[in-house]
This record gives C-alpha cells, sequence and structure tokens, in this order.
C-alpha cells in the first residue's frame, strides 16, 4: 500500500512513524527542509522536500499510484489544494486537515467528494469531542462508544476503595459476567491480560460493557462517591476550548480563563449564544481561581499550547480539591510523566488525529479506530463479512496473534460479550483490542 503524507509537522511524523511499523510504502513530503534529516533518522520511509503544491512534486512522489494522501500541513487551504491535485493524478483516497468547523456539516460532503477529497479532520474539534466525554463522568479516565453505544470502554484508574482487586480475572470474570477486562495499563507496560491476570492498586483497567451495567461497574471500582460534573473550568481559549465549550451538556456550567484580552474578546463574540464566562486572566495563579470557585469545580481542563503549563495547572488544581482533571499534552515526552503524577484524563491531539486516518488505510471493513492515549494499544471495529475467517471456528480456536483480545460484539444492534465457545456470525461488529499496530495484520481474519 503506497501512502504519502504532506506535512512533516506534529501530526505527519507522528502519523508516519505509526504507519512505518506496518512496512508500508510511506512518503513523507515537506517543503521545510529542515524537518527531513530530523525523520530520515528515526523513520523507515522516503522523505522528499518539494511543496505538495506543486504538481511536479506530487509527481515526483508517485501521487499517481497513491491508495491514499493525506494533507496534514499547518495550512488548510494548502491542504485541501494538494489534495485535490493529488486526485487528479490519480491518488485512491485523499485526506485534509482544516480548520474550518463549517466544511465538517453533512451538506458539505457531496462537494468535498466532487472535488477529490474523501474525508475531513479537523484535530480540535476531534479533541473537544473527546474531552467532552471525558468529564461527562468524573471517575472515568476514557470512554469509548461502540456502534452507537451498543458497547461502551472505560478505562478507569483504580484506587484503594476497588472490590476487585488482586483476584485472578478467571475468578472474576466468568461467562455470564456483565463485563470483559480487555487491557490493563500499569506503570510503563501495557498487558493484555489473561486469566492468571489480577488487578492491582493504580491500574488503570480498561473494561468493555453494556450501559446498562455502567452503574455495576462503577460500584466494584469503588467510585460511586464521586460528584458528577456541574461546573467546568478551562484554562486557556484556543480552538480546543472553544469547540470544547460549544459541545459540552447544557447542565454543565462553564468558565474559560484565557491571559489574551484579544482572545477572550473573540470568544466571548463566538460563544455570544452560549452561557460561557470568558475570564481574562492567569489560571497557573492560585488566587485567581479561588476567587473564580474553583473549590465548587468539579472539573478542571487545562488547553494551552505548552504540555508543561497544562501539567503544572492540572496538579495545582487538585491541590486545590478539584477530582477531574484533563491535561492536552502534545508532547509525547511528557504523557508518561503526566500519567505518573496522576493527572487524569490526558488528552493528544496527535492520536486522535491518527486514529481517524489509520481506518481508512486499513483493507477490512474497519468502521471505528480508537488509540489509547496513556497506552500501548489500540482498539478497533470489524464489520464481519460473510465467509471471513473469525466465523468457521469459535473465538478459542481462531488462532489470533499474541497481544490481541476480542472485547465484544454487536448483533443486530444488541451489545454482547465475548467468551472463548463464541461463534461470531456474518453481519456482526467485532471489537478487537490490539498491542503494536497489529490491527492491519487482522485483516485476514475478518475481511
Amino acid at each position: 500500500m503506497k501512502i504519502i503524507i504532506a506535512g512533516a509537522g506534529a501530526v505527519g511524523t507522528h502519523l508516519a512513524q505509526l504507519l512505518a511499523k506496518e512496512s508500508l510504502n510511506i512518503t513523507l513530503m515537506d517543503e521545510n527542509e529542515e524537518a527531513r534529516p530530523k525523520m530520515a533518522d528515526h523513520v523507515d520511509l522516503m522523505t522528499l522536500n518539494v511543496s505538495p503544491t506543486s504538481i511536479g512534486g506530487l509527481k515526483e512522489a508517485g501521487a499517481a499510484h497513491a491508495d491514499l494522501f493525506i494533507a496534514v500541513t499547518p495550512n488548510e487551504m494548502k491542504n485541501i489544494t494538494c489534495c485535490m491535485l493529488a486526485h487528479s493524478l490519480g491518488a485512491q483516497k485523499t485526506v485534509a486537515r482544516i480548520d474550518n468547523a463549517e466544511y465538517l456539516d453533512n451538506e458539505y460532503k457531496p462537494f468535498f467528494k466532487s472535488i477529490g477529497i474523501s474525508s475531513l479532520i479537523f484535530p480540535e474539534i476531534l479533541a473537544a469531542r473527546e474531552i467532552v466525554e471525558s468529564i461527562k463522568y468524573s471517575w472515568v479516565r476514557q470512554w469509548w462508544e461502540v456502534h452507537n453505544g451498543a458497547l461502551v470502554m472505560l478505562g478507569i484508574k483504580l484506587r484503594d476503595t476497588a472490590d476487585i482487586l488482586n483476584i485472578p480475572l478467571k475468578t472474576l470474570c466468568g461467562p455470564d459476567t456483565c463485563y470483559h477486562i480487555v487491557a490493563i495499563k500499569r506503570d510503563d507496560a501495557t498487558i493484555i491480560p489473561n486469566g492468571e491476570t489480577t488487578l492491582q492498586l493504580h491500574d488503570i483497567a480498561y473494561f468493555m460493557t453494556t450501559k446498562k451495567h455502567i452503574p455495576y461497574i462503577r460500584k466494584i471500582v469503588g467510585k460511586e462517591h464521586y460528584a458528577d460534573v456541574r461546573n467546568v473550568m478551562i484554562m486557556g481559549g484556543g480552538r480546543t476550548a472553544m469547540h470544547t465549550a460549544l459541545n459540552v451538556p447544557g447542565y454543565m456550567e462553564v468558565k474559560i480563563i484565557e491571559s489574551d484580552p484579544q482572545r477572550c474578546n473573540e470568544l466571548n463574540e463566538a460563544l455570544g449564544n452560549n452561557d460561557v464566562m470568558v475570564i481574562n486572566g492567569d489560571a497557573r495563579d492560585s488566587s485567581l481561581l479561588v476567587t473564580e470557585g474553583i473549590q465548587h469545580t468539579q472539573a478542571f481542563v487545562a488547553l494551552t499550547g505548552q504540555s508543561e503549563s497544562n501539567i503544572l495547572a492540572c496538579l495545582a488544581a487538585k491541590r486545590l480539591g478539584v477530582r477531574k482533571t484533563v491535561a492536552l499534552v502534545d508532547n509525547f515526552d511528557y504523557i508518561s510523566m503526566a500519567e505518573k503524577l496522576d493527572i487524569g484524563t490526558i488528552i493528544n491531539k496527535k492520536t486522535i488525529a491518527a486514529s481517524h486516518i489509520y481506518q481508512m488505510m486499513l483493507d477490512a471493513d474497519v468502521s471505528n479506530v480508537k488509540c489509547l492515549t496513556v497506552a500501548d494499544a489500540d482498539v478497533a471495529e470489524f464489520e464481519v463479512k460473510a465467509n471471513a475467517k473469525v466465523t468457521k471456528k469459535p473465538v478459542k480456536d481462531l488462532g489470533l496473534p499474541t497481544g490481541v483480545t476480542i472485547g465484544g460484539l454487536v448483533r443486530n444492534g444488541e451489545g454482547m460479550h465475548v467468551n472463548g465457545m463464541t461463534q461470531i456470525q456474518e453481519g456482526d461488529s467485532v471489537v478487537v483490542f490490539c498491542q503494536n499496530m497489529f490491527i492491519k495484520k487482522l485483516d485476514k481474519f475478518f475481511a
């Protein structure tokens, strides 16, 4: 499979590193020559120092034979233009990173298809959606719905109040158990568990369950006493913050603290019809936070462009009594540190954007992919085709690769748990957890 990535910035670099693990034919284009040697030292791919809006440059990159062309430069119009050109030269699928939320409206999809753009991504909006999901449930680190909510994945930090610590999963999770523990993050390791595995204090456990059993999950992890979020304080007034404020449920009250007076005016204009208070100030100032009611706030979200500031601000908010904190951490070097400091939910726009792009390169019918930010694992939702290999034998006899587990399935719209004797059928939607980007290798089981 031939893939061309235009733009060696943060998202393009991260995506190239992920896709390089699949031994694909990858070309990275960037007119900034300084970006090229830095990538070449770490990733096995071809790099070209040419403009992605140059027809000659696109021909040199092999756009005519590209299965997927991805434009993630910082310039929206450049991304749209080079996707159009790449499509005209013969690229099969194109993806453009954009900054204008209006382009995502369903009514414009046919237009973008007509000019050769298969998909649009807006990383800030994708990040905002994840933030909103994370603050809806104060006791959950990560929340992901599968097949319109028929199944739900919950990432939960286990405290000493949990009832399920130090018990082998073969004892804890029987055939009739209403949940399946599909992955565990412990210190710096990600574990795909087996029957002998036990849950330990401070693990992040990933549960797959159905919505009706979520109260039970909350009970056994000992988090019934966590207050629901009603008041949210956001540090930083960038685009991610604005779209977060626009998407929070109506029952939540939101305050945005932004240090730039001009940006405060822009936010007031953009959020004029929403019940959002914009405050000009420095959210790193504890006295300001106290003045603005941090003691009555259930969720603090740090969304500045500085990962360090976001981490420190969340630590300060926790010290002031806020239980739920969310930090935007775009620097990968800081993610592990933030997790060890018990920051809470960690948002990384690169992994979120990569999840959406990654599913487009898969041959099987994968309708949803999620990269777990703090765990070295990915989740994919596969649609099972007629005569697929997974329909031939029970799950225990499928010979799935090491590091892969089936978390659950959806049949006729109903979420179901999976055990070794489960027989997968044509038309099922199957949720698969895997480590180290094995998703591509699973095509042969589901296609």
